[in-house]
């Protein structure tokens, strides 16, 4: 369950700002606080500023390019190039102009969802080619080459869509995925399928379900370096258990029989093949006796020799490495990671980097917390040492033997880019200033570091660094002055507090809070958010949009905590919820809950909780666990019942409900559903293919038998994603107007 975000994410965003008290205005004059509305967060241009995404330097490093989204409409992207020898940028891709406007299949539709982008219009990604002359750009179900003079060529014109479209890494090739096919071609010849078709439940070229929606695997093909072979995935789902899902629209209804491998049930048989360019000299790779695994990721070494396969048990306690003959598909493990302590479970990762000299640069918490290690020459040596967590692996200039990595060492609330030698690693060098939370990515050579930061008075901001961090040129200036979408709400913008208070077994947990302006001897009423479950990181020191603030403007307190089981603090922090969601989680929100009643300038009887899929889980059984600790809760598109959540997640924490059937039992929401005796407000999306509706249903029908008051409001044709323009401010109005009358209401 990789989570919906209370906000729009910032994937990467601007700046050179000064902080949001220093303003241009003249020294005597005051700017009148200006209410910010749910509408106005949610409209174009985003509050954030220009927010860019997916930036690329091109082969030879003249040439940055980005997605920018337009002041008319946010969630619309298209390709801007800038050339650092001119200093000049230019929009190579007209989104709007070159695209056909047409629907997008449902294939491809369902695997945005799975990325998360399946707000987003226009381009949503883009490949350079390997001499830098052009870029590949998927738009509206068809391809094109874009030049760097601002010419497009059109490379395909079907009415099925291209999936998955990629160059081989010389430049000679494209291939994609059509009709459950790969199909490779040269780039401006005729494509043919390499793989053959074998019916609706059998797919070549993609990745199943479970790898996309929890194994943050997106692909099903890799091309070797040479181009000599490409590794395949074949994947069939002909024995996955079907959930007919209802997509319930404001027009009519449309059913999907979709293959869903709820806990417990068979996951699809996946295999992998190496084969040709144009599909010959096919062999199966040997993947071990065992059917039942994941295949989590697939990588060729540098020079092609080799391909390296990840292979996870279905008990996600092991992860063996096999490095693979291309020739004949034939395997040996490499190495094993096992899972760091009884009771855990392996956190899949893309932190790990095969390099040219044959060694590995690898992540892993086998010591408790997130580190790299290097393997070479069947040696392991540690890194990253401490109690801190590497969250990120971001590039290795291998001539220099340096190591680019975000990590917590300095702030657990705010991470921080760093670089380490890897031949003598005991000093960590710290390339970007602690004053905001900082992340990065870099180009392949590990030369340039592309840098986003932000924090709490400075929206997202972007720019080009060297090796040491130096800047070299922003990418977005972004800055607040009397021209940024935020400026009239900048008077009125509350600073964010951070603090901790303690578990039951004394363990810190860090909270944060924005309050409105406050009178004396007044109490007020907490919004209080919570996501709850294993990932995210709820709190943090960077930018986190305007919602908050309107909450804020609105007379209401905002409150987030992270409770134990969420990431970036180690093992022994997300360990308790293994075999017992649903459980620490409340205990630690409780707390929370219990310290906000104890502040003279809040009101203990208004304490809302908020959630949304996981957090709406948390939502219900908060609510069951105390009942009147919690003025009301909003439960969004919430899990009831785990077997009805699907393998690869929900049996990574809490086993298979045939074993672990106990477990389930406490965890599910339904049986307790009729304790609930405070307002609740359901929402979900009747269209949800990852939580879906069945979930909601659960908990509405017991509570109906059971004559349980509670509230509802649904979205048709929505998915697990309910946002947009109308439908996020429809939504948001929707639960304070439920709060009002309730009388979780600011004091007068």
């Amino acid at each position: 369950m990789r989570p919906i975000t209370l906000a729009a994410a910032l994937v990467l965003g601007t700046c050179l700002t000064t902080p949001l008290a220093a303003q241009d205005a003249p020294a005597n004059q005051e700017i009148a606080p200006m209410e910010l509305t749910f509408e106005r967060v949610f409209a174009s241009p985003s509050l954030d500023g220009p927010a860019p995404r997916k930036a690329k330097l091109s082969p030879d490093g003249r040439y940055l390019t980005l997605l920018r989204n337009r002041d008319t409409d946010r969630e619309r992207y298209d390709l801007w190039a800038f050339d650092r020898q001119t200093g000049q940028w230019s929009m190579l891709v007209d989104s709007e102009k070159l695209g056909s406007g047409r629907e997008l299949s449902e294939d491809e539709k369902m695997q945005r969802e799975r990325a998360r982008v399946g707000g987003l219009k226009g381009i949503i990604d883009y490949e350079w080619t390997s001499n830098g002359k052009a870029v590949l750009v998927p738009l509206d179900g068809d391809l094109y080459l874009a030049g760097l003079e601002g010419e497009v060529q059109q490379v395909t014109d079907t009415e099925e869509t291209e999936l998955n479209p990629a160059l081989s890494p010389r430049g000679t090739y494209l291939s994609f995925v059509r009709d459950r096919q790969l199909w490779t071609g040269k780039v401006l010849g005729d494509a043919a399928p390499v793989t053959p078709q074998e019916g609706g439940d059998i797919r070549w070229g993609e990745a199943e379900f479970v790898a996309q929606e929890e194994m943050a695997r997106l692909t099903g093909y890799w091309w070797a370096p040479d181009e000599s072979r490409i590794a395949v995935e074949r994947f069939d789902e002909s024995m996955v258990g079907v959930v007919t899902r209802a997509a319930i629209g404001a027009t009519g209804t449309r059913v999907y029989d979709q293959r869903y491998p709820v806990a417990g049930s068979v996951n699809a048989v996946v295999e992998l093949y190496l084969m040709d360019p144009d599909g010959g000299n096919r062999v199966k790779v040997d993947l071990g006796p065992e059917i039942d695994i994941y295949l989590a990721r697939v990588d060729w070494a540098p020079d092609g020799r080799s391909l390296y396969v990840q292979r996870q048990n279905r008990l996600q306690t092991v992860l063996d490495v096999l490095k693979v003959d291309p020739a004949t598909g034939s395997s040996e493990i490499l190495f094993t990671e096992r899972a760091a302590v009884a009771d855990y479970w392996i956190n899949l990762s893309d932190n790990y980097r095969w390099l040219e000299d044959g060694s590995l640069v690898w992540w892993s918490e086998r010591d408790g917390f997130g580190h790299l290690y290097h393997l070479a020459n069947g040696k392991w040596r540690q890194v990253t040492h401490g109690n801190w967590v590497v969250t990120k692996l971001v590039g290795v200039n291998q001539e220099t033997g340096r190591v680019f990595f975000e990590g917590t060492k300095d702030d657990v609330l705010a991470t921080q880019v760093y670089s380490v030698d890897l031949s003598d690693p005991a000093s960590v060098a710290l390339l970007t200033d602690r004053a905001f939370a900082n992340t990065a990515t870099m180009d392949k050579k590990g030369t340039s570091l592309l840098v986003t930061r932000s924090n709490d008075d400075s929206p997202p901001q972007s720019y080009l660094a060297d090796s040491d961090g130096n800047r070299a040129a922003w990418i977005e200036q972004n800055a607040l002055d009397a021209n940024h979408p935020y400026a009239p709400f900048v008077a009125s913008h509350r600073p964010t507090r951070y603090g901790t208070i303690d578990a039951e077994d004394g363990t810190p947990l860090y909270w944060e809070m924005v309050t409105p302006q406050m009178e004396a001897g007044k109490r007020y009423p907490v919004f209080f958010y919570h996501y709850g479950g294993p990932g995210p990181q709820v709190v943090n020191k960077g930018w986190n949009g305007a919602l908050r603030q309107a909450i804020v403007d609105k007379g209401y307190i905002w409150f987030a905590l992270d409770n134990r089981g969420s990431a970036h603090r180690g093992v022994a922090f997300e360990q308790p919820i293994h075999r017992a969601m649903g459980g620490v989680e409340v205990r630690d929100q409780k707390a929370g809950a219990q310290y906000l009643k104890s502040l003279p300038f809040v009101d203990p009887d208004k304490i809302a909780i908020d959630g949304w899929s996981y957090g709406g889980y948390m939502t219900l059984k908060q609510l069951q666990a105390d009942p009147g600790l919690y003025a009301a809760g909003i439960s969004g598109a919430p899990v009831t019942k785990w077997e009805l959540y699907d393998t690869h997640y929900t049996e990574r924490y809490m086993g298979t409900p045939q074993a672990d059937a106990e477990a389930y039992a406490t965890a599910s929401v339904v049986p307790d559903a009729t304790k609930i005796t405070d307002p609740l407000l359901i929402l979900h999306g009747m269209a949800d293919d990852n939580v879906v509706f069945e979930n909601a249903t659960a908990v509405i029908a017991e509570m109906q038998g059971a004559n349980v008051p509670f509230e509802m409001m649904l979205y048709p044709g929505y998915t697990h994603r309910v946002t947009g323009e109308q439908i996020s401010p429809h939504r948001y109005n929707t639960v304070f107007r439920f709060l009002q009358s309730h009388g979780i209401t600011p004091p007068e």
